[in-house]
């Protein structure tokens, strides 16, 4: 039996059919870009921190993507005209480098973000942001929260434990995180703050909150908190350095003078006898 021309073709092509469509992106690509990307993009969601990734195929190949992914800095910088674009729509601010990231890795996002491109509607097209007007009750607490005097539903630590504001009293909070005094105008407003709430990028907080994710109504509260800060006046909080050691000199000489009234008798009673003795002998 003999084929013709075209109908060996036909059989090539359905045998070439299976080995050549594109596997499905696997659990673990997902998991990574759901930690790692989601909160600055999304995939036909609109622009939030970085540009809406989808169609980037066509705009950007493999190998661009590739090289971008495991070094963002340098092929912004020795790029031409739309790497400038993408540096100018970031204000200058520069994709921070992927924790983990490879070559084969970053192959696979692309290939992620291909396959979600695709669809009418990517699993990755950003968290529904309510446009409900944010309220005085949702400011106080959102406060509360990130103070930690009411506690996160799913068991996330309080704000303040890493973060300050301009806003809280005595000594503030924590300065392991950056003040996040000015961050509701960082992050351009309501969209991308309420996206980078949702699951924090950053290599300190990712693992904390991996499983520990922030509820929508304390997303909105803490949204609303930040918001109240920024639009306060002030970029960041004072230094409180200076009021801690002086707080911690009144503190110590409180206590050595309670364990001088505590203690004046007790030291007394032992010398006493020892001075007493000694004179008599």
């Amino acid at each position: 039996m003999h084929l013709t021309t075209t109908q060996a073709l036909l059989a090539l092509a359905l045998l070439a059919g299976p080995l050549s469509a594109q596997e499905p992106p696997s659990e673990e690509t997902i998991e990574f870009f759901s930690l790692n990307c989601k909160s600055c993009h999304t995939i036909g969601g609109g622009r939030l921190t970085g540009p809406d990734l989808k169609g980037l195929g066509e705009r950007r190949d493999r190998d661009w993507v590739v090289r971008f992914l495991q070094d963002p800095a340098s092929v912004l910088n020795g790029g031409g005209e739309y790497e400038q674009k993408l540096l100018a729509d970031a204000n200058g601010t520069y994709m921070p480098d992927l924790p983990g990231i490879d070559a084969a890795r970053a192959s696979k996002l692309y290939d992620l973000i291909l396959a979600e491109s695709a669809l009418e509607k990517s699993q990755f097209a950003g968290v529904q942001v309510s446009d409900r007007p944010l309220t005085e009750a949702d400011v106080e607490r959102g406060r509360r929260l990130f103070l930690g005097a009411e506690r996160f539903k799913n068991g996330a630590p309080a704000c303040i434990s890493c973060h300050t504001t301009a806003g809280l009293p005595g000594l503030g909070g924590g300065v392991l995180g950056p003040d996040l005094t000015a961050a509701y105008g960082r992050l351009e407003g309501r969209t991308a703050l309420t996206a980078w709430l949702s699951a924090p990028p950053s290599a300190t907080m990712q693992p904390v909150f991996a499983k520990r994710s922030l509820e929508g109504e304390e997303i909105l509260a803490l949204v609303a908190w930040l918001q109240h800060e920024a639009e306060g006046g002030d970029f960041e909080s004072s230094p409180r350095s200076l009021p801690f050691v002086l707080a911690g000199i009144a503190a110590a000489g409180a206590l050595l003078v309670l364990f001088d009234i505590f203690w004046r008798g007790r030291f007394r009673g032992v010398r006493r006898p020892l001075v007493h003795g000694g004179n008599e002998a």
